[in-house]
Formats: C-alpha cells, sequence, structure tokens
C-alpha cells in the first residue's frame, strides 16, 4: 500500500474514531439527562410519600384544627361555619318541595316528590337557566327578577301530581354557591360575588330576602325556607337515605366537608338553642393547612402564582381544580432536564393548567401496552409529539404519585372529622385534648361522598379507599361506610326545605 492509501486509511480511521467518540458521546449524555429526569421523579416520591405515621398526623391536625375553630372565630384556618340547619330530613318528609340552584353561570330550578317512607322520591322535575351575562354584573333586583320569572315559569308547567307539604303556599331550598355569612336557617348576608359576578348592590344583603321579594313581584306564593351550600345539601340527601350519615364530603373540581356537631361543642356560640341537640357545621375545609401536609416546590409555585396565595391550601392539595397543573408543573421541570425527548420548549407545557385534571386521568388511567392514550394526549394537548414510551411511563408515574397523594390526604381529612365526633373507634376530642383513656364501641358511620374526583376517578377512589382502611384498621374501617350521592345541591337542598317547612320553623335560636 503506498503513502496515499495509508493516508486514506489513517485518516477514514480517524473520523470513524471521532464519529464513535460523537455517538458515545451522545449516548452518555443522554443517559445522563434520563437519569436526571429520574431523579425528579423520586425526589417527587419522595417529598409526596404519605405513609400511614403521616396520614394519622394529618388526622390529629384536622381533629385540633376543628376544636379551634369552633372555639372562636379565627381560632383556626377552618372557618367552621354555623348553618342553623339543625334537624336533616329522616324520610318520614311527604309531600312536594322545590328547590333553586345558583353556583354559577347557570342554575337550575327543581321539584321533588316526596312520599314519606324513606328513600321514596317519587319523582323529580329538573329546568336548567342560563344566566344572560350582562345580568351577571346588573342589579340585584334584575338578576333576582330574572330568577323569579324563571321558577314562575317553572311552577305554571307543573303537572297534576303537586301535592303541596300544607294548603297554598309552597316551599324552597336554596343553593347559593358564593360566600355567605348565615344568620338562619334560611337568611343569609352576601360576604362577595365569585365565578363572574359583580353586581355591588347585593354585596351586605340577605339573599334569600333577595329572592323572596322577587318572588313577591312575580305573584309567587313560595317560601324559602332554607339556604345552603351544596356540602349541606349532600348531607341532608345522605341522610334522607340514610340516617347513619354523619358528614359530606365533595371532591371534585373544588372540595368541602360539613358534618353533625354537638350543639354543646360549638363553643364559640354559647346559647346556641337547638331542639335535636346538634347542628351542621360547614367546615370550609379547603383552607385546613398543617405542617405534616407533604408539600413540594410545585405546590409553592401553584401557590405563589395563584389569584389567592396562601389560601385554601389543602384544596390545592386535593381538588381536581389543581391536580392537573401540579402534573403539568412537573412535566415542565423534566423536560428542563430532557428536552430531546419531550420536544421542543415551544410547547404548551409552561402554558399554566393547560392540562386539565379529567386528562390527566386519563393519562393515569391508560393501560394500552404502548401508553397511546398518553401519546395522544401529549400530542394533541401540549404539543409534544412523539415521545417515547419510556418517558409515557414517566408521566403515567407522575400523574400516580400526584393522585396517590391527594386521595390519601383527603382520607385522612375525612378521618378527622370522625375522630372529632369520636368516630373513628377512638374517644374523640373535647377541650383540644385526645379522649383514648376510654374503649369506644364503634357505631355504624356514613360518609356522604359526591364529586368527581371520587365518583369517576377510579385509581383516586381507590386510593382514598385503601387509605381510609390503613388509618382505621380493618375492624373499625368495616363500621364506616363512604356512600356516593348524586345532586345534593339540588335534590338535598328540596330535602333540608322539607325538614324546615312551617311545622319545624323557629326551632334554633340563640338565647
Amino acid at each position: 500500500m503506498g503513502r496515499l492509501g495509508v493516508g486514506v486509511a489513517v485518516g477514514c480511521a480517524t473520523a470513524a474514531c471521532i464519529v464513535a467518540a460523537a455517538m458515545v458521546g451522545k449516548r452518555v449524555r443522554r443517559r445522563r439527562k434520563w437519569r436526571k429526569m429520574v431523579k425528579v421523579l423520586e425526589e417527587l416520591e419522595e417529598s409526596c410519600a404519605t405513609p400511614v405515621g403521616r396520614l394519622k398526623q394529618v388526622v390529629d391536625a384536622m381533629a385540633v384544627e376543628m376544636h379551634a375553630g369552633l372555639a372562636s372565630e379565627g381560632g383556626s384556618k377552618l372557618k367552621m361555619l354555623l348553618t342553623y340547619v339543625d334537624k336533616l330530613p329522616n324520610g318520614s318528609e311527604k309531600g312536594t318541595y322545590y328547590a333553586l340552584d345558583l353556583g354559577g353561570t347557570n342554575f337550575r330550578v327543581l321539584r321533588v316528590h316526596l312520599g314519606g317512607q324513606r328513600s321514596a322520591i317519587l319523582g323529580q322535575d329538573i329546568a336548567r337557566q342560563p344566566i344572560p351575562q350582562h345580568l351577571m354584573t346588573s342589579t340585584s333586583k334584575d338578576l333576582f327578577d330574572f330568577i323569579a320569572s324563571s321558577l314562575k315559569d317553572f311552577i305554571e308547567k307543573e303537572g297534576n301530581f303537586s301535592e303541596q307539604p300544607s294548603p297554598g303556599r309552597r316551599e324552597l331550598g336554596f343553593t347559593f354557591s358564593f360566600p355567605v355569612k348565615q344568620s338562619s336557617v334560611s337568611s343569609g348576608i352576601l360576604m362577595k360575588w365569585t365565578k363572574g359576578f359583580a353586581i355591588e348592590d347585593t354585596i351586605g344583603r340577605d339573599v334569600s330576602e333577595c329572592l323572596q321579594l322577587a318572588m313577591s313581584r312575580k305573584g309567587l306564593d313560595v317560601r324559602v325556607a332554607a339556604l345552603i351550600n351544596d356540602t349541606v345539601g349532600t348531607l341532608a340527601l345522605g341522610h334522607y337515605n340514610d340516617e347513619d350519615t354523619v358528614a359530606a364530603v365533595i371532591i371534585g373540581t373544588g372540595t368541602n366537608a360539613c358534618y353533625l356537631e354537638r350543639a354543646d361543642a360549638i363553643i364559640k356560640c354559647q346559647g346556641l338553642l337547638t331542639t335535636s341537640g346538634g347542628m351542621v357545621v360547614n367546615m370550609e375545609w379547603g383552607n385546613f393547612w398543617s405542617s405534616h401536609l407533604p408539600r413540594t416546590s410545585y405546590d409553592i409555585a401553584l401557590d405563589v402564582a395563584s389569584p389567592n396565595p396562601n389560601d385554601q391550601g389543602f384544596e390545592k392539595m386535593i381538588s381536581g381544580m389543581y391536580l392537573g397543573d401540579i402534573v403539568r408543573r412537573v412535566l415542565l421541570r423534566m423536560s428542563e432536564e430532557e428536552s430531546d425527548d419531550f420536544g421542543p420548549s415551544s410547547s404548551k407545557l409552561a402554558i399554566p393548567f393547560v392540562l386539565r385534571t379529567p386528562l390527566m386521568a386519563a393519562m393515569h388511567e391508560d393501560d394500552s401496552l404502548d401508553l397511546s392514550e398518553v401519546a395522544k394526549i401529549l400530542g394533541e394537548v401540549l404539543e409534544l409529539p412523539d415521545v417515547p414510551v419510556k418517558v409515557r411511563k414517566l408521566v403515567v408515574k407522575v400523574c400516580d404519585v400526584i393522585t396517590r397523594r391527594a386521595a390519601r390526604l383527603a382520607a385522612a381529612g375525612i378521618v378527622g372529622i370522625l375522630k372529632k365526633i369520636g368516630r373513628d373507634g377512638s374517644g374523640g376530642i373535647a377541650s383540644g385534648k385526645f379522649r383514648s383513656d376510654r374503649p369506644t364501641r364503634m357505631r355504624r358511620t356514613v360518609v356522604a361522598i359526591e364529586g368527581g374526583l371520587y365518583t369517576s376517578y377510579t385509581l383516586f377512589r381507590e386510593y382514598l379507599d385503601e387509605a381510609m382502611m390503613e388509618i382505621l384498621g380493618e375492624e373499625v374501617s368495616s363500621h364506616v361506610i363512604l356512600r356516593v350521592m348524586e345532586d345534593g345541591s339540588g335534590t338535598g337542598a328540596a330535602l333540608v326545605a322539607a325538614a324546615n317547612s312551617p311545622s319545624e320553623a323557629d326551632r334554633v335560636q340563640l338565647q
């Protein structure tokens, strides 16, 4: 071989070595990036860990905060609001009752026929009506006149079966899902509007009176018998079906809980008299906070960027409004470590709330071999095409970690309520101290539960049920039933109206 041939061979070998070295270097860099991405997941798992010991600490913290909120106004992050509902429906109610559910840009009117036997709802009629945009910023009179007109049209279309609880006047339950300071079972002052409403002359007024006046202007002989929120409606519906129902929880886009408390335990309202000896308390548990909650840097970033920082901390960790965005934030962090697999930086990963929780749940529950649903959502929603299967598996794992934490914390919250009222197998709590020195015979206990996270998200439900068993133990958990309800805000409101019809009125008063 001549010098020229040798030179060419050496040059080719050198080039091959360079190419090989470059390829090896690229593989090394990619492995390093992959390890960094996996480390993000491992750190997430560690910071979101909810071993049963930590969950029991959350249980204790919830029970203590509940007691503090009952002891004094502002004594706890939990508002522990009095609802003045001291009598829940028990199945003996009979007649036709109405409900009005105003919770956003639409409202519903319902007519419920009760047969006087437990679980015997003979029938119901429902009408849905959107609220015109201009009425959301108009006047109180304009809004409530529109609602009253719709109610009048609904009543005038009444069928032949319209038995009334008493001659003449109809009874109505009003579900009003805005911040209200309750002053009786049927009245409450609007503190502020949310959800796009901005009607200044309603703030500081009794919303039941606003509706009552509008109905009078329309010639309707209808009485607002109860003003409630959707959580109280869920409890009422649960109690109507099963008298062992002592609490209700909503876990959907938002989250809240209420329960039946002894009147003498509501220390901040000494002198409260109820014929039943108890009262439903609206916890507003979305604002619960404890140092035992496993908070991550992603939770902190979400909170800082929210319209209400340092507020609704529990809700931001467990509700459907936020779970998808927590996952998005983790995926964004991963993409910063491994841009090759996650696609260009121009993807939609940086857009807050672009990944909604239903989409996150669909990825989490994708059981196809190649995780095709995960690939579809990443491509269509987040503009991340051609994500490798190994990365899709990481995405599913992130969804699992965030969902499992949320479900287990929700379970701890529920057990916290049971602990406060002595339905967790312990002695309960009094004067801020736990009573564990006396054995308690466990009674059958039902918690009504509503909301899409529990009813429609199978893995969330399984994780929550599993955590209830772990915290309570097999023996006690066998006495606790989580029962799914449907339409507490509608049917439940009509049932509260039935339980508070004229013959039962004026039972709650202050000395």
